[in-house]
């Protein structure tokens, strides 16, 4: 296989702006855009028309029957229940963006989905698993009748990890797909990111799979897709400490021992470090980011950051007078303070990214500094929530805590812009994005130094911490307060922070290594067919 010709087939529940939920939605769309206009390879991507996305407003048509032009395609997929034979109708909508064709797969299984994963009230799909098979099942049926026969299909997260399953050991796939090999993509592996299902039988008749297959791909009783692809396909993770975590230490807990599981089956899994498109995030464009004045953290020029000061005058006076930012709700305020450290957060409120260790660490930091100020954005549990509210209205702390519920990207880069310190204390964080945004936009990252944070250089590129208790985390806040004293210290560390991302993070960087592991998935499957 030529790298710069291979043919791909990615296929996701989530991309780019046109379903998210997470960190997958920038993976998918900027690998696949990287791939198509740097590596010169073929590139298509599958995933749900979901009922919230309108096909026609993002420019996309329906896709023709291929042997009848001007009658659209349409296809059944076996989605037998096991107590009940069941057929499900697809139809396909098709645009290109940036040399990548997109496929939206329209069923109405899909198209009663307001939410990529969960229901308006928060409730994960309970069909969760057949909305999966259903995805993977449409996508290899529309490459058949495509006539596409990719070298590697890049299957992201346990949404589509029984791929490389169906593609083995089914009948007519089997044949058809024979040369093609499989890359999954972990992007989680925490425990409720597998998509496993308990009842083997329903597991095996909805797949179509081999009761052996079913039996064997059991971790903690449920059918596990993640050991399912194992078995069939080179597997990675979006970090190389991370694979590390998962197969090496104890952090693998937090998984159910999936590493641990797959090293035992005799699969090493690989790591590849996330890529960011650094223009995406480009405080030198304020128009584009939508903040309010221009600055280059990279650039060692720009020695004062004026511009970053005019933002965060603009935001801190317009929580000070609780000025609506979109699609947020204010709790607590902050006082206009352009000279004094702003710390921020931006992200889901849970245990996850360490929101508990931050609220017991911030009072006594911002008691013993009556000048520090904290802003949060986001939103979570109930009781995370009910927390960060109580947060803002403490004694001797209130008018300095602002917590503003909700998210909104133009806020979130609002809060980029104008911080100085960025606070990531997650418990597990498999690669980490947030992070690069921060150092993008000089806001010097402040992190627990697990999975993919480990790319936060202490000292250097940011600042970190070890073991997360709110102790660890106190000390750290008080370096920074400490490096907030020293303006050449703090330029030194976000001008670096900036040219380490050009020089190894950017996605024209790090889809060099996802080609070597496409080629990898695609030896392996002509070893097996030779075998």
């Amino acid at each position: 296989m030529r790298q710069q010709s291979a043919s791909i087939w990615m296929v996701s529940r989530e991309y780019g702006d046109l379903a998210g939920a997470g960190g997958v939605k920038d993976v998918a769309r900027q690998l696949a855009e990287a791939l198509a206009t740097q590596a010169g390879s073929p590139v298509r991507v599958a995933l749900p028309l979901y009922g919230f996305i309108k096909p026609q407003e993002y420019g996309f048509i329906l896709l023709d029957e291929p042997r009848f032009p001007g009658q659209p395609l349409q296809f059944i997929v076996d989605m037998n229940y096991g107590t009940e034979e069941r057929e499900e109708c697809c139809r396909v909508w098709w645009r290109q963006e940036e040399r990548v064709h997109l496929y939206l797969i329209e069923a109405d299984r899909f198209r009663e989905k307001h939410g990529v994963y969960t229901y308006g009230d928060g409730r994960g799909h309970y069909d969760y698993f057949a909305m999966n098979v259903l995805l993977q099942k449409s996508a290899l049926e529309l490459m058949i009748i495509l006539g596409e026969k990719p070298d590697v299909i890049h299957c992201h997260d346990g949404h589509t990890a029984l791929i490389p399953a169906l593609i083995h050991q089914c009948p007519g796939w089997r044949g058809y797909f024979r040369e093609t090999g499989c890359l999954v993509t972990i992007h989680n592996a925490g425990i409720g990111y597998h998509q496993e299902v308990d009842d083997l039988p329903f597991a095996q008749a909805i797949t179509g799979l081999p009761w052996r297959e079913i039996t064997t791909c059991r971790l903690a009783g449920k059918f596990d897709p993640f050991l399912s692809a194992g078995r069939h396909a080179v597997v990675n993770t979006v970090s190389e400490n991370y694979a590390r975590e998962l197969q090496e230490t104890d952090a693998d807990v937090l998984t159910d021992w999936l590493g641990h599981t797959l090293l035992q089956n005799g699969v090493r899994l690989e790591g590849i470090t996330n890529g960011i498109c650094p223009e995406l995030f480009d405080p030198s464009k304020p128009e584009q980011m939508e903040i309010a004045a221009a600055f280059s953290p990279g650039d060692e020029g720009d020695t004062e950051l004026a511009g970053k000061k005019t933002c965060k005058i603009d935001l801190l006076n317009a929580v000070a007078a609780d000025t609506p930012l979109e699609d947020t709700r204010q709790y607590g305020s902050a006082q206009p303070w352009p000279e004094a450290p702003l710390f921020t957060f931006v992200g889901r409120l849970g245990e996850q990214k360490g929101v508990d260790v931050l609220l017991a660490a911030m009072p006594d930091l911002l008691r013993r500094h009556p000048n520090a100020q904290l802003l949060i954005l986001g939103s979570g549990s109930d009781e995370c929530e009910k927390r960060v509210k109580f947060l803002t209205e403490e004694e001797g702390i209130r008018g300095r805590v602002c917590y503003l519920r909700g998210y909104n990207p133009k806020v979130a880069n609002k809060l980029y812009a104008a911080g100085d310190f960025f606070l990531i204390p997650s418990r597990y964080e498999p690669c980490g994005l947030t992070d690069y945004i921060a150092q993008l936009f000089g806001n010097i990252p402040l992190v627990h130094h697990v999975g993919g944070l480990v790319k936060v250089i202490d000292g250097e590129t940011g600042l970190a911490y070890q073991g997360n208790t709110p102790d660890n985390l106190l000390a750290c806040l008080e370096r920074a307060m400490v490096l907030y004293g020293n303006q050449g210290d703090m330029r030194r560390i976000q001008i670096q922070a900036v040219r380490l991302i050009f020089e190894k993070y950017t996605w024209n960087v790090v889809m060099k290594q996802y080609l070597r592991l496409y080629e990898q998935a695609k030896e392996r499957r002509l070893r097996r067919l030779v075998a």
